[in-house]
């Protein structure tokens, strides 16, 4: 794909993020069951939910510029859904497991909040004002996540993790 205009650049994005939501639906399950703190388990859970609202949502953008929902491989999110998985198949304390899974998640709401921030504002500078308020609402629910995962580290996990002890490795 040629990027020579905004609205080539858009469709790229389009694609790239609707790639790396699709990804996020595989990964969500798998680190709501690595999870041990059930509100950390709840909120993989509920964000699952709101994937696939997302995704839904994109492919709405898609049907009205006339595309085919077609994901573009989304090599950042394949990182860190990578980075993901090692932290699952670590072994160790299950608080400071749940601390790394907070992490490795709000690595993954950053890199959306950045998307899908760039989406909307190309889409309300090429006047795709459906897509702009879509796109917003996305958004909002990304940067909600995030405040909920920072919560949910702040109230509980981050302190366990804290208290499970064990000297730092060289």
């Amino acid at each position: 794909m040629s990027l020579d205009s905004l609205q080539s650049l858009f469709l790229n994005e389009l694609k790239d993020v609707y790639h790396a939501e699709k990804q996020l639906l595989q990964a969500l399950p798998r680190m709501a069951r690595a999870a041990e703190s059930p509100e950390l388990q709840e909120a993989f859970t509920s964000h699952l939910k709101e994937t696939k609202g997302q995704v839904k949502r994109l492919e709405r953008i898609f049907k009205d510029l006339g595309q085919a929902a077609r994901g573009k491989r989304c090599k950042g999110m394949e990182g860190l859904v990578e980075e993901g998985k090692e932290v699952m198949e670590e072994e160790g304390e299950p608080s400071v497991i749940d601390a790394a899974l907070i992490a490795s998640a709000q690595r993954v709401e950053h890199y959306e909040i950045a998307a899908y921030g760039c989406l909307r504002t190309y889409a309300n500078l090429l006047g795709l004002d459906n897509a702009a308020k879509l796109l917003a609402q996305t958004l909002a629910e990304e940067e909600a996540a995030d405040e909920k995962l920072t919560a949910i580290g702040e109230r509980s996990v981050n302190a366990e993790a804290a208290a499970a002890g064990g000297e730092p490795e060289e």
